[in-house]
């Protein structure tokens, strides 16, 4: 008997009533949320990738900037003159005054060979030849301006002032979510160059002028970025926008803050954007953690004239304006949700009640007809669908008891039939779905067989006499050999499969099962595959012959045995019982294997037609076999266990109706 629920309608339609607006408002607010949410970071996310764009053309026109110094120098006719005449002293005096007054880091002249001429910034060290230099290579090779960015070693830096080389160096700050770094220590330094070619006034290239300012610790680029495209917003005592240079992952300009108000340089890039950008090349735009907080950020690479990735360039906006501002809209879709949730409820109380107090009253009723009272009426004013549940109830306890005997004893019935009929019907299903596919893939196996039989004669006969007339020392008797050997492997195949199809009719006599059996065990025993097998017989002395066909009675067997050999690969025992069933009109034979068994799942296959676990197996010993004891009118059987090993058991009638 079903449990009665305990639930009331009242309490069900409250129920009810709460769920149809909860849903709706959950959904809806969920919907809500997320547009909002999307569109807020859609709108901060392009925002900001116009904000990269921004920052890209401030940091081009720098490099546009030192270019055009530099050219303008290297196009004044004293400077042409004294390159010319290899006046180191006028050149070192002259490039001194113009980068402290282009504020430039580096203003470094050189001859048409490399060789420097005059360094703007340290006067005694020139003679020495720029062979590391990429700009004033290809300027040289080119006779063309290079200009953009380069990283620079701490021995170049030397040369020109010690102080250049101080400021790069840096101790790396360890930073949250960024990749584990080989080197503590930074040398090294990022600069923007420009490499002008100088001609003289005949046009003959005469040497080349670099110009170049270092970004380390210099930030001029991020503070104008910050200005021109965030202005000074600040958020809860933060900056809204931020801007920074990295060389390779390592911060060395920038306008992020650490927690103590200082610019957080020596710190270094999160590990996702690390990977994104200077090892995919990629922009990477969303949330990112910078330093200390969530940002909603841009980045891409910075590429030398090599087009190697040195550096990247950033900007962001402070993300925790946007998520409050998501908040606030999250708290308000629930104080909405919440209102209405209790309005519904209220409404549900009330009209729960009209509805549920003349259902008590009928189940009240319903109980007494269910007890044995079949003489209740009800009557009573309520909702017309009650109305007429009162009436149908009335008029079913009249016809309740006399039907209610009739459906019993009708049911008893049905339900036998039922059951001998199901039995029935799988029966005649599994023998007729069987004996379709056994007789579609044995007219496909002829005729594929036929069809492959005729060429692979013609192959085999020709590889064959290749192969005679082949001497063994030739390269290719080997190949040819090979060709062969898979020939006649294919051409057993194609027997097995003419054999399957074939499926002749038993040429029955009679056969003592004993006798074969020994002469089967003669021929495999000695066998490479039965060497470490043992092999036990149990066969019984009061067997008769029965009505069979020897050959293929001989062939099921070798094919359950060798199945048995092949599942137990190093060692084990085969065990062969023969005996009479007690009622003596079929005998059984059971072949059991120490192997590693074979899964439940796998167990309604082993007899199909070309299904097989074997690397080189054809799947078609089993279902041969299954069809020949089929033919014969016996059965053939499973049984396994994982790790215990196999037993097929097989029974064969002792009269046939040939024989009867």
């Amino acid at each position: 008997m079903n449990k009665i629920s305990t639930k009331s309608i009242q309490s069900q339609l409250i129920l009810y009533f709460t769920i149809a607006i909860l849903v709706p408002t959950i959904i809806t607010s969920t919907v809500g949320v997320k547009l909002i949410k999307d569109q807020i970071i859609t709108h901060a996310e392009s925002k900001t990738i116009s904000d990269l764009n921004s920052a890209r053309e401030i940091y081009r026109n720098k490099i546009s900037h030192i270019e055009s110094i530099t050219r303008l120098t290297a196009a004044r006719s004293l400077v042409i003159h004294a390159l010319k005449e290899s006046n180191s002293s006028f050149l070192q005096k002259d490039l001194q005054r113009t980068l402290q007054r282009e504020n430039l880091d580096v203003l470094t002249i050189v001859d048409k060979n490399g060789k420097v001429l005059a360094r703007g910034r340290n006067a005694k060290l020139f003679g020495d030849v720029l062979k590391e230099d990429k700009l004033v290579k290809r300027a040289i090779s080119t006779n063309r301006i290079v200009s953009g960015a380069d990283i620079v070693s701490r021995e170049y830096l030397m040369k020109e002032s010690p102080a250049l080389a101080g400021q790069v160096f840096m101790d790396v700050t360890r930073t949250q979510k960024a990749k584990p770094r080989k080197s503590l220590k930074e040398t090294s330094g990022l600069m923007l160059k420009a490499a002008v070619p100088v001609f003289d006034d005949n046009g003959s290239f005469i040497g080349v002028l670099l110009g170049g300012t270092l970004l380390n610790r210099n930030f001029e680029i991020v503070d104008k970025i910050k200005e021109t495209v965030h202005e000074k917003g600040i958020y809860k005592g933060r900056e809204i926008g931020t801007a920074t240079i990295f060389q390779n992952d390592l911060r060395i300009s920038t306008n992020v803050k650490n927690a103590d108000g200082t610019r957080a340089i020596s710190t270094l890039v999160s590990e996702e954007v690390y990977d994104a950008v200077l090892i995919r090349g990629e922009r990477f735009v969303g949330d990112a953690f910078v330093v200390n907080a969530w940002y909603i950020s841009a980045y891409e690479p910075i590429r030398d004239i090599e087009n190697n990735i040195i550096g990247i360039l950033y900007v962001g906006v402070l993300k925790q304006p946007f998520d409050d501002t998501l908040s606030k809209a999250i708290l308000t879709f629930l104080g909405i949700a919440m209102g209405g949730i209790i309005l519904i409820i209220f409404i549900a109380v009330h009209q729960a009640k009209k509805i549920s107090t003349p259902l008590r009253k009928l189940e009240e009723v319903a109980k007494k007809i269910e007890d044995g009272d079949y003489k209740q009426q009800f009557i009573v004013k309520a909702p017309r669908e009650i109305e007429r549940l009162s009436a149908s109830l009335n008029q079913m306890a009249k016809q309740l008891d006399q039907e209610k005997m009739e459906l019993e004893a009708w049911g008893e019935k049905l339900e036998k039939k039922v059951e001998a009929r199901t039995d029935e019907i799988k029966k005649i299903h599994a023998q007729l779905f069987r004996s379709e596919k056994l007789a579609s893939l044995g007219k496909l196996a002829a005729g594929v067989a036929h069809e492959i039989n005729n060429p692979l004669t013609g192959i085999l006969t020709n590889a064959s006499l290749l192969l005679d007339d082949l001497p063994k020392e030739d390269p290719r008797h080997e190949d040819v050999d090979v060709i062969v050997k898979e020939t006649i492997r294919c051409r057993e195949i194609v027997k097995r499969l003419l054999d399957f199809a074939r499926q002749t009719k038993p040429q029955k006599q009679l056969v003592d099962v004993n006798s074969i059996i020994e002469s089967i065990i003669l021929l495999v025993r000695n066998q490479t595959s039965f060497r470490n097998i043992a092999i036990q017989k149990n066969l019984s002395g009061n067997m008769p012959e029965i009505m069979a066909d020897k050959d293929q009675i001989q062939q099921v067997f070798i094919n359950i045995i060798i199945n048995a050999a092949e599942a137990m690969s190093k060692s084990g025992t085969l065990t062969i019982d023969t005996l009479l069933s007690s009622t003596k009109d079929f005998i059984m034979i059971k072949i059991s294997d120490t192997g590693h068994g074979i899964p439940e799942h796998l167990r309604e296959k082993i007899f199909d037609p070309f299904y097989t676990t074997k690397e080189n197996g054809t799947g078609l010993g089993l279902s041969i076999s299954y069809g020949i004891i089929e033919q014969h009118g016996g059965e053939i059987n499973v049984d396994s266990t994982i790790g215990e090993g196999t037993t097929f058991t097989i029974k064969l009638p002792i009269y046939s109706q040939e024989s009867d």
